[in-house]
């Protein structure tokens, strides 16, 4: 067969097809009635052609092929956590992540027949001790351990440091001395309700403060790994591109540093959309953004469990979320292809816009004096409140839908019985260095409402 099977036809621009799509609207105005906007300012057009990028795209490095299926568990208890770790690899796990509350956890009883090299364990401490890290790093194997350490995360999320300013960053040093790494916690900014390129921008800002701080202590970490933890929404294409640009940005930002640093995306569905009624909606959702999370690049994914709002952990509810990883990965292929995204004009495009948008923010960040001072004087945490009031304006006037919810609900539906955790925003009253960034659910006012009335 040729190789040059439609030479015969001629070729089609991009002015011509919008020539074409204007003849059939029969006098309606092509923007207004085919071209939206979004709530980071992007206009979608209808189609999208090769004209609409000024030079072909490069290939990008990323190998959605080689995507790990991860499990997170908490750990209150070292044997049961491990038990539970060694039944979710046997049942499909490829990777697993420890959140860890307290340094009185037993390291050797948590990881006791895992071999991390076949693997990965990611441990999320929410505390900072150099002594319990030490501890980790000293294992006979430790190929295959990530420590995950975010002290201005904890600062935007608690509203404090670990101790204080000085102290957090002298032991963030002996910590990444140990380890060549740090984490972004970038999930929080999605979850309370930051736009794309707000994420984007703050999670490069956030990760500027470090690389900063590593600058002036160069001789100590000749390499680093980042882990940017992230969270991903159902707005399928966007998301895709959320990540392969956050890959671009990271690149460009350690260029300018002239350092070598790899970087690792860790991802989960986001919080911020899930529902208490009509809860299995929730399992479609995770379904995309799972795909999402593949196609653009996440290197492990931990999916969220449909009741994880609303339910303790439970072996069903993992058990869903995880098989729903396994099907994309041995049913749906999804790790059969590397770059499946690139060259797709649609989302091409929007990785270029979100990183110009992004990189524009970051640079309007850096040009007030860093992410830090404007975490300080409130100014992330009033950008971030302004796009999720205007995203839940949006859903209240079902502009943005939330099937079963402010669509659709099905009002015989009850949920008061089924509650064993709180799901809605807790409020507790204590003194703050700054304005702690909020995780909010869109649905929350009108599920409260909804339980209210419930006999």
């Amino acid at each position: 067969m040729s190789n040059h099977l439609f030479n015969e036809f001629n070729s089609v621009s991009a002015k011509q097809w919008k020539q074409k799509i204007q003849f059939d609207l029969k006098g309606a105005d092509y923007n207004d009635t085919l071209v939206w906007k979004t709530n980071e300012d992007i206009s979608v057009k209808p189609f999208y052609h090769a004209d609409d990028l000024k030079d072909q795209p490069e290939i990008s490095n990323i190998e959605t092929s080689t995507w790990k299926i991860c499990q997170s568990i908490f750990v209150t208890d070292a044997k049961k956590s491990n038990k539970k770790a060694i039944d979710a690899i046997e049942r499909g796990a490829e990777s697993i992540k420890f959140i860890i509350p307290s340094e009185t956890i037993s390291i050797n009883e948590l990881i006791e027949g895992i071999n991390p090299e076949s693997t990965p364990l990611y441990f999320e401490l929410q505390f900072l001790s150099e002594t319990f890290i030490k501890q980790l790093m000293a294992m006979p194997s430790n190929t295959g351990i990530h420590i995950h350490t975010d002290i201005i995360g904890n600062l935007a999320k608690s509203g404090n440091w670990y101790s204080n300013l000085k102290d957090d960053f002298s032991r963030f040093n002996t910590i990444i001395t140990h380890t060549k790494s740090f984490s972004i916690d970038v999930s929080l900014y999605q979850n309370a309700g930051a736009n794309i390129v707000q994420q984007l921008a703050y999670a490069l800002a956030h990760a500027n403060e470090y690389l900063n701080y590593i600058e002036n202590n160069k001789e100590t970490f000749p390499v680093i790994e980042v882990t940017f933890n992230t969270s991903v929404g159902t707005n399928y294409f966007f998301e895709i591109a959320k990540l392969r640009a956050l890959r671009v940005l990271w690149d460009s930002l350690t260029t300018a540093y002239n350092t070598n640093s790899n970087c690792y995306i860790l991802t989960t569905p986001t919080k911020r959309n899930k529902t208490l009624y009509d809860y299995n909606t929730n399992m479609l959702r995770t379904t995309t953004e799972c795909m999402s999370a593949i196609l653009g690049g996440a290197n492990s994914i931990y999916n969220l469990p449909y009741d994880a709002i609303y339910h303790k952990d439970n072996e069903f509810g993992e058990r869903i979320a995880r098989n729903q990883l396994l099907i994309s990965k041995h049913e749906s292929y999804f790790d059969m292809v590397n770059n499946p995204s690139d060259g797709a004009y649609y989302i091409e495009s929007l990785t270029i816009q979100l990183t110009e948008k992004a990189l524009s923010l970051f640079k309007d960040i850096e040009k007030n004096g860093g992410f830090l001072k404007q975490l300080k004087d409130g100014t992330i945490q009033r950008k971030i409140k302004a796009s999720r009031t205007k995203e839940e304006a949006q859903f209240n006037t079902k502009e943005e839908i939330l099937l079963g919810t402010n669509k659709y609900p099905n009002t015989e539906d009850k949920m008061k019985q089924e509650l064993e955790l709180y799901p809605f925003v807790k409020t507790n009253q204590r003194k703050t260095l700054i304005e702690p960034i909020i995780e909010k659910r869109l649905a929350e006012q009108v599920e409260q409402e909804r339980l209210k009335n419930e006999p």
